[in-house]
């Protein structure tokens, strides 16, 4: 006899895919959710860089979009390993607080020093939280196989 619980961590094929789907929904996110962020902000005067920055980053000169596509990426499969045993809303919340936290003291204490920027709180916890609002609801809609 089989006994199931609620709160299983997924076979081993499944978290593979749970962390693909969460840097696919990641670097997604990133388009649409902080980048959609970052045009509201920017419509404000809250951020002096238009969304979609095509310029070059150092030291590869990769577009920004691109990089910070790939940044969320790298966060999203982060996400997924660290949440695997959430789903729904509950999901989308703890990926929006995620979000909003760690990419946040990541940007003020490594990449502003790194790059010799200030980082506005407001700014990182509004794009970073809309992140990963986008992160968790992409990863509650398409993270789990639907049972046969």
């Amino acid at each position: 006899m089989r006994t199931h619980t609620l709160n299983r961590y997924p076979a081993r094929d499944e978290l593979v895919r749970w962390i693909l789907v969460g840097a696919l929904a990641g670097a997604a996110a990133v388009l649409v959710f902080h980048q959609g962020a970052i045009a509201i902000l920017h419509s404000r005067g809250m951020v002096p860089s238009a969304p979609y920055a095509l310029g070059p980053t150092k030291p590869f000169g990769i577009p920004v979009i691109w990089s910070i596509a790939f940044w969320g990426a790298i966060w999203g499969a982060v996400l997924a390993a660290s949440l695997g045993r959430l789903d729904g809303l509950a999901l989308a919340a703890a990926a929006t607080l995620f979000g909003a936290i760690l990419p946040t003291l990541v940007a003020i204490f490594v990449v502003a020093p790194l790059k010799d920027r200030p980082v506005s709180l407001v700014v990182a916890l509004t794009v970073n939280a809309a992140w990963g609002l986008g992160t968790g609801l992409l990863l509650a809609l398409f993270g789990r196989r639907n049972p046969q």
